[in-house]
């Protein structure tokens, strides 16, 4: 299986290419940042297909180049966010402020994907003969979601997103964000999973839900109050 992330534009958003089969096959793209030239490119580089987009959540540096990515391809590629952040898909300008006004000048294409779905917690999606678990985790936007894909003989992978970081956790200050609703989200949903989960997060490097559990002092302190 070939997973490869991409740290890209401003913010080194990392978008994840999913290929069970690895190069020359079917893949997944966990966001899109809005520099879909580098993911293009790299699509090429591997001669890969993509059949499925999943959006962690809706803010700019991971959906800002969904549009830009799915139109060229010669078939229509199924989007999946949650409906509590849709509406930042439809209008990223809109709905991100002076980062927005960014996406103008880029030469991006904005337009909703043809085939756009919401995700409810604990659907499955499938792509490339892959199959991924939708984890709603609301408190970085009230739409985030971390994206558990199971395969038999491998340890699982979660898609964290900006829910879960390498020794930290996702801000809450930007509209829709919550501190109690993630720290919730986390207790409920994260906490449960088995240590050898590895986390491949929306910023920075990778870790597991073990070290976390042991290292992340939100997760250490979360722990204590329960």
């Amino acid at each position: 299986m070939l997973i490869e992330g991409l740290p890209l534009w401003l913010a080194e958003t990392n978008a994840w290419i999913v290929a069970p089969s690895g190069p020359g096959g079917e893949c997944v793209l966990i966001d899109a940042p809005p520099d879909p030239t580098a993911i293009l490119g790299r699509l090429q580089h591997h001669g890969l297909r993509l059949v499925a987009l999943l959006s962690t959540h809706g803010h700019v540096d991971h959906i800002g180049g969904v549009g830009s990515v799915v139109h060229p391809q010669d078939h229509d590629v199924p989007v999946h966010i949650h409906d509590g952040d849709r509406h930042m898909l439809l209008d990223p300008v809109g709905t991100s402020g002076q980062f927005g006004q960014l996406l103008l000048g880029a030469g991006l294409d904005l337009r909703p994907p043809e085939l756009l779905y919401g995700l409810d917690d604990g659907q499955q999606v499938s792509g490339a003969g892959l199959t991924f678990t939708a984890v709603h985790t609301p408190g970085h936007t009230r739409g985030s979601t971390c994206f558990l894909l199971e395969v038999e003989g491998e340890a699982p992978v979660l898609f964290s997103g900006d829910h879960l970081f390498q020794g930290s956790i996702g801000r809450t200050d930007l509209p829709g964000g919550s501190y109690d609703d993630l720290m919730a989200s986390m207790a409920e949903k994260i906490l449960p999973m088995d240590d050898a989960v590895h986390v491949l997060p929306g910023h920075g490097a990778t870790t597991t839900v073990g070290t976390e559990r042991r290292t992340n002092p939100f997760l250490l302190e979360l722990q204590q109050d329960r």
